[in-house]
């Protein structure tokens, strides 16, 4: 298995950890689940070479989706767990 499968699977084990959140109607988790699962999957597609063209916007849109989830990590640590 290389790096890019492994990514998209990260990306859809996340994914599907937040669809379990958005069961169980704990939304705010959800949405770090989705946005870290989105972060994987765009990161994954930088490496691919059909979007070779389009790799500084794919690459700047992952920095913001990562930092976004980092950002609500602590959110969620912050106002929920402490």
């Amino acid at each position: 298995m290389n790096a890019r499968v492994r990514q998209y699977l990260f990306g859809l084990l996340f994914i599907g950890v937040g669809i379990y959140q958005a069961v169980i109607n704990e939304y705010l988790e959800t949405a770090l689940y989705v946005l870290a699962g989105v972060s994987f999957v765009v990161n994954a597609i930088t490496l691919e070479e059909r979007f070779s063209s389009y790799k500084k916007p794919l690459v700047i849109i992952s920095w913001l989706l990562i930092g976004a989830t980092g950002i609500l990590f602590l959110y969620l640590l912050q106002f929920k767990y402490l």
